[in-house]
């Protein structure tokens, strides 16, 4: 009883705070109602084919081990640990002088150093191969069969609602938002994610380029806007802008760069890191960077008041009132200072579209109640949806899903959703 009425008070003392914060619709609108959703996508679970694992993995073993063996023969040392980082450093650094040693040590092998090196010499793609597949080996593909569940043979997720704090759902046990699938063996894992039932297909419904399009309403910037409404390829566009050419002329080169840029913007990269995203000098990436802020300055104008307004508040908010807080963003320490900026100019941004596909997530689920349809809402990947759906149901399923995800909010750009289905995830793509 004591703590059934503690519970009751505090709950009283948070609907206060929620209130004197102006965040009450954002848990009202938002998250309460988005509860008893995640709790029916964790019980009902999605389905895992057994055997494509299996078989994933064993292939994947197989690539480690080859790729292991040609390493350490272009490296001339049978006995090279490549998973060892002293040692990879030291060919690297030492015997083939492909990177000079630091004065105070802590010579990295990381990813970024490996790209900014990878033309220099063959080996350097290996190593990278390697280890990309034998992380996707370790950390997704042997650890998934020990979560599917003897009973139903899905895997029971946990969604965390409240952990992030751009608003952004996280998962775990096992995560199933983070499996690398831009790359070609990261998609192949999406081959295991299956139906549960005869007649059934998987279903993906995913926002296209929502946070480019959020950036596009909450800095009015005109050229965007224009692009978006219009129907354009926005990064052509952008490249148009930025090269100053017409739309018609612009190469698959300057789109690339565009479209790195796009996206680089939103989370505050600097001339440094778009240099190693597009392999290019720090200075080209810089006139890059300035080029693109001439050409939409009221992008410019966006990040310089979201940074004026997290420094004058320490916080900043989404379209719907969410808000993240970014102390450091007055640090004098500048290395601690710029992370913080980074993040409050993400924030409105990814946690735009986070409360976003929360909405939508209700309103589908209510949807599909109403309906009486039998398919299911089973997962959520950050901007896209995905669905156990019968093949029978699938045009009233898509039908309700893209309507409630494209009308869910109304931004001076539309929202668009790319719908489709298959016998797996894979195919749904």
């Amino acid at each position: 009883l004591l703590a059934c009425a503690a519970t009751l008070q505090l709950g009283c003392l948070l609907e206060a705070e929620l209130a004197r914060q102006g965040l009450s619709d954002v848990y009202l609108k938002i998250e309460e109602p988005l509860i008893r959703v995640l709790a029916k996508m964790e019980k009902d679970g999605v389905k895992m084919d057994l055997d494509s694992l299996r078989s994933f993995a064993a292939g994947l073993r197989e690539e480690v081990q080859q790729r292991e063996e040609k390493i350490r023969a272009m490296a001339g040392n049978p006995n090279l640990n490549i998973s060892s980082p002293k040692q990879i450093a030291a060919l690297l650094y030492d015997e083939l002088q492909l990177l000079q040693r630091k004065k105070k040590g802590n010579d990295s092998t990381d990813e970024e150093t490996l790209l900014s090196i990878e033309d220099r010499h063959p080996i350097v793609r290996e190593i990278l191969e390697f280890r990309a597949a034998k992380k996707l080996l370790s950390t997704y593909i042997e650890p998934f069969p020990g979560y599917i569940s003897r009973s139903d043979g899905k895997i029971h997720t946990c969604f965390n609602q409240a952990l992030t704090a751009t608003g952004r759902l996280s998962s775990s046990n096992p995560n199933l938002q983070n499996i690398p699938i831009r790359s070609e063996r990261g998609k192949e894992i999406r081959k295991a994610f299956v139906p549960s039932r005869e007649g059934g297909v998987i279903m993906s419904a995913d926002y296209s380029q929502i946070e480019l399009r959020i950036m596009a309403h909450l800095s009015q910037d005109r050229h965007l806007i224009e692009a978006f409404n219009s129907g354009l390829d926005v990064h052509k566009a952008t490249a148009a802008k930025i090269f100053g050419i017409d739309s018609s002329e612009v190469s698959a080169e300057q789109r690339r760069i565009a479209k790195t840029a796009n996206f680089g913007i939103m989370y505050g990269i600097s001339a440094f890191g778009l240099s190693q995203r597009l392999s290019c000098s720090r200075a080209e990436a810089k006139q890059i960077i300035d080029d693109y802020f001439e050409s939409f300055p009221a992008i410019r104008s966006f990040i310089e008041d979201t940074l004026t307004a997290a420094r004058e508040n320490g916080y900043v908010e989404t379209i719907f009132g969410r808000r993240r807080f970014v102390p450091d963003v007055n640090s004098r320490n500048g290395t601690v200072r710029a992370l913080a900026e980074r993040n409050a100019v993400n924030a409105p941004i990814q946690g735009t579209s986070a409360d976003i596909i929360k909405m939508a997530m209700a309103g589908v689920d209510r949807r599909l109640s109403e309906a009486g349809l039998k398919s299911r809402m089973v997962l959520q990947i950050h901007d896209e949806l995905l669905f156990d759906a019968l093949e029978e149901e699938i045009d009233t399923l898509k039908a309700i899903v893209v309507e409630e995800m494209e009308n869910v909010v109304r931004l001076s750009v539309p929202l668009t959703v790319e719908c489709d289905y298959g016998k797996n995830w894979l195919e749904a793509h």
